[in-house]
């Protein structure tokens, strides 16, 4: 009898495993099931709007592994996802959520933002869980930018970043990814802390943390751009300036892009370091186009055409390109391009409004993820980019009618 029931209990136990390894593997051949069906524009904006608004609510966790055999193992052990990273989902999430409910007289997205709200700080508007990596700086943005509330509210909370930021400063000035890493200078940091502080230097009165993003920005420029081809490599160390990892990791040109353009859109005209930034902005628009491939998609590695298509690269450079198409110069080469990234990204994006084919969390400098899949980041950033290009392309047409 003890026999049979330690038996029992066994192939129980090898049965769940099995599942627990299976299901996700099912769902996603599931949900690959007529994937790219989309022909119209607006069904396509507000189904992955409606997935954002969901995701907000109950982000999915994103795993730190590439593993897929024996995922209990990583649960158990705390390995399977982290806060920090939990952290950029929910921020490109808030961002498109905020733009998107801008653009249509339904507030029940706005209802969804104040709830996550309500779970992610307490009455005195300071983090229930205290944040303890700099990755948190772009979701205190993504919060800073919803207009319907009162962001002093959550000034307690904001002071705690600008804080967390200041400890992570290094010898040279600039700000360091991780206390284990501190001679490194990370792509990441540019769109984690930049877009951040500028924000809250204009609106606190705060000269030094914008002078502190325009620091991180121009340093570098000076020792983790490729020279001639104007892309930023992963890292570099910024004792001896070495370069670390890739030029040209898909992702790390979007975390530049970001770090540029949600900076120098704050900007007010006038500012000294508007004319600055822009000229950046110009500079790299004209790089990413370069590299975008034929089908309007980058590569996870953007300087060989044979690598996978990442489709948060796709995203985000879409979405940088339409914003820089503000500028006069770029215009015309910025609209082009970036609808052809939306016409992609329509084209990978599954039956129930969710993009997928996205890379997974890298792991370390120059290791890479080989999952490619949903990525609520990723479903962020099309949503800017699909509302930044509906704007860009009324313009248009406004100033046709006009002339």
């Amino acid at each position: 009898m003890i026999i049979h029931l330690g038996l029992y209990l066994f192939v129980t136990m090898i049965l769940l495993v099995l599942c627990i390894d299976l299901v996700p593997l099912l769902r996603d051949w599931i949900g690959r099931i007529k994937i790219g069906r989309f022909k119209d524009m607006d069904s396509w904006t507000n189904d992955i709007s409606n997935i954002a608004e969901k995701w907000i609510l109950k982000t999915p966790k994103i795993k730190v592994t590439d593993n897929s055999r024996l995922i209990i193992l990583d649960i158990i052990k705390g390995n399977y996802t982290k806060a920090a990273i939990q952290h950029w989902q929910q921020a490109s999430l808030l961002l498109a959520l905020n733009e998107y409910s801008k653009t249509r007289d339904d507030i029940s997205f706005q209802k969804s933002i104040v709830s996550y709200l309500n779970r992610t700080f307490d009455s005195n508007g300071q983090w229930i869980e205290k944040p303890k990596h700099i990755d948190v700086a772009i979701l205190a943005y993504a919060v800073m930018k919803l207009e319907f509330i009162d962001i002093n509210m959550y000034k307690h909370a904001l002071d705690t970043v600008w804080s967390l930021i200041k400890e992570h400063k290094g010898e040279d000035g600039t700000i360091f990814y991780r206390h284990s890493t501190k001679k490194y200078r990370y792509v990441d940091t540019i769109g984690f802390i930049c877009p951040f502080l500028v924000s809250y230097g204009l609106r606190y009165g705060k000269e030094e943390c914008l002078e502190l993003a325009m620091t991180q920005i121009r340093n570098y420029e000076l020792y983790g751009m490729h020279k001639e081809y104007s892309i930023p490599v992963h890292a570099y160390d910024y004792k001896n300036k070495t370069p670390l990892g890739l030029y040209g990791w898909g992702r790390g040109l979007g975390w530049y892009a970001i770090g540029l353009m949600d900076s120098w859109k704050q900007l007010p005209v006038g500012n000294k370091y508007k004319n600055e930034l822009e000229q950046i902005v110009i500079k790299f628009a004209k790089a990413a186009i370069s590299f975008q491939q034929d089908d309007g998609s980058w590569g996870w590695t953007v300087t060989r055409s044979e690598t996978l298509k990442d489709s948060s690269t796709t995203a985000i450079l879409g979405w940088f390109l339409v914003n820089a198409g503000e500028i006069p110069e770029i215009t015309e080469e910025c609209f082009i391009n970036s609808d052809k990234s939306l016409n992609y990204l329509m084209r990978v994006t599954r039956r129930n409004g969710a993009v997928d084919f996205s890379q997974g969390d890298t792991k370390d400098i120059g290791v890479y993820s080989n999952e490619f899949n949903i990525l609520p980041f990723t479903q962020g950033f099309c949503i800017r980019l699909v509302n930044s290009f509906m704007k860009m392309n009324e313009a248009k047409t406004e100033k046709s009618k006009v002339s």
